[in-house]
Parts: structure tokens; sequence; C-alpha cells
């Protein structure tokens, strides 16, 4: 009986060191599988840096750089630099978003007589100049007094239709000042200066009046010094 107790025992060691053996066997092919997918992984992430080659030279000079992991990455900082590049043509395209307003002290202001020989009332041209840089936008009537011995003298807006322009920077727009001519042989009322406020602002600037020296002596029934909308006298560049 004993002995045929330790046959038994023998047996069950035997097979036992065959299942051991097996599930080695089985343990070492489960090592070897994962190395299929992760060759895989590095083609994947090589793809991924021939996709950025295309996208960008940016994007294909950082992936040539680094190993088949880091390219992956880079090729997702050359979708990034795409990115960039269209906030960049957002910068470029600020020329065409809407400008903002003309203010006084980006403005140039200039004025001149532009008086025809024949014509009953003089006229002066002002000319108004962008130097700010960047666009800016201008529309409506300026604010235009005339300095006299007599006082101030403001003038009438003549009524017509103001349109809206966009100035670049160097460009410039007119509007005219009529006023009535002393053809009465006195002296009249002698003008000493101008000012005037481009439209929508409060600061004005003094300029020296370059038309006649006087305006006739009035009661209030003669003509008024008119002034027209911007843009009404040409545009200049």
């Amino acid at each position: 009986m004993r002995a045929h107790h330790l046959t038994l025992t023998a047996l069950a060691i035997v097979a036992g060191l065959s299942l051991t053996a097996c599930q080695n066997g089985d343990d070492g092919t489960g090592q070897s599988a994962p190395s299929s997918p992760a060759g895989a992984a590095s083609s994947g992430g090589s793809s991924s840096g021939a996709s950025d080659q295309g996208g960008g030279t940016g994007g294909a000079g950082k992936g040539s750089t680094g190993s088949a992991g880091s390219t992956g990455s880079t090729g997702s900082t050359g979708s990034t630099g795409s990115t960039g590049k269209g906030s960049g043509s957002t910068t470029g395209s600020g020329g065409s978003a809407k400008a903002g307003r003309c203010h006084t002290d980006a403005l140039q202001i200039t004025a001149k007589d532009d008086t025809i020989s024949g014509d009953p009332d003089g006229t002066v041209v002002v000319e108004l100049k962008n130097h700010s840089g960047q666009a800016c936008t201008i529309s409506g009537y300026a604010g235009v007094d005339l300095k006299t011995n007599s006082g101030t003298v403001s003038a009438k807006r003549t009524g017509q239709q103001a349109t809206q322009a966009v100035l670049k920077s160097g460009q410039s727009i007119d509007f005219p000042i009529n006023y009535p001519l002393n053809t009465t042989g006195g002296s009249g009322v002698r003008i000493t200066g101008l000012l005037v406020t481009p439209p929508n602002e409060t600061k004005t600037v003094a300029l020296a009046w370059p038309g006649a020296a006087s305006l006739p002596v009035t009661d209030g029934s003669g003509e008024p010094v008119k002034v027209g909308p911007v843009g009404s006298a040409g545009q200049g560049g």
C-alpha cells in the first residue's frame, strides 16, 4: 500500500511540473505579443510627423529633430503653430476691421483760401489729414468759429447730407467755409482767426485765417458764414 501511495504522489508531482511548464510558455507568448502594437504606435508617431510636414514647414522641422514619440507631440505643436498663423492673419486684417473715430490729436488741420474770382462769396477750405499711423473714420460737420474784432461768429451748417469716410494714415479730407465778402468799401468786421473743432470732438484747433480780411457789417439779416460737411470740398490722399 505504501508503494502504491508513493507512485500516486510521484505522478502528481510530474503532472504539476507539466502544468507549470505550460503556464510559463503562455506567459512568454503574452510578453512578446505587445511588440507588434508598440511598433504600430511608433509608426503612428511617424505618420503624425508626416502630416505636420504637410501642414507647415515649422512643424516639419521640429518633427525631424525628435524621436518617434516626441514627433507625435511636436506634430501637435505644429498644429498649434497653424492656429498662431490664423491669429496673425487676424492682426493683418485689422485694416479691414471697423476703424475708430478720428480724434483731434490724430489730425493735422490746415486752412487755405479757395475763393474763385467772380463768386459772390469767399471760400476757405479746411483740410483734415490723418497722421495717427492707423485708419480712422470721420463723418459730419466740424465746428467752425471766426474770431473777429467784434466777437466770435459761428458758422451755420449748409444742411448737406454727411457721409462717412475712412482715412488711412496720410490721407486727408476737406470741407468748405463760405462767407460773405465785404464789398461795402468800409473796414467791416475784421477777422482775426479761425477755430476748428473736428466732427464729434470737443478739442478745438486755432488757425490763422487765410481768407479776406473782413466781413461786411450786418444787422443779422445778411448772408451768414456757412460750413459744409467733411468731404463736400473733395478728398485728397
